[in-house]
């Protein structure tokens, strides 16, 4: 079992690649787990719930059990469908635009590099948006 707001690295290992391959993305520590930022905005953020000490996220995630999540943004359209068909996605209760997944076993790698990509893109500014090449050859 992980301490609170511990990462496994398993997980660290297969989302700093996917972040680090946008364009001036850096990773940081964030206020509990680790995040991913574009110039200072975050796109993602991981990190484990401990229902003790993060309980909006654990209220949010459903859980009474330690928990990796990963949050970021999406386009509400989106959002919506994914929270529709249910776990591992969530709607976390704060930004509008704010999506949540729990990380587990028989995670999808590429979607989440997809969806983390979206994300940057979201917030990146255009200029460093339009460098990233989505699945149509145009960022998201």
């Amino acid at each position: 079992m992980t301490a609170p707001a511990d990462v496994p690295p398993e997980f660290l290992d297969r989302l700093r690649p996917i972040c680090r391959e946008l364009p001036e993305s850096y990773e940081e520590p964030a206020w509990v787990g680790v995040r991913w930022r574009i110039r200072k905005r975050t796109f993602a953020h991981v990190l484990t719930v401990d229902p003790d000490h993060q309980m909006a996220y654990a209220r949010a995630v459903a859980t009474d059990e330690p928990t990796c999540v990963l949050t970021f943004r999406s386009p509400v359209d989106e959002l919506h469908a994914l929270v529709a068909g249910g776990h591992p996605f969530y709607k976390p209760g704060w930004g509008a635009d704010v999506l949540g997944m729990v990380l587990g076993d028989g995670v999808d790698w590429a979607e989440i590099g997809e969806l983390l990509t979206e994300s940057y893109c979201l917030l990146a500014p255009k200029k460093l948006a339009a460098q990233v090449a989505g699945p149509a050859g145009l960022c998201c």
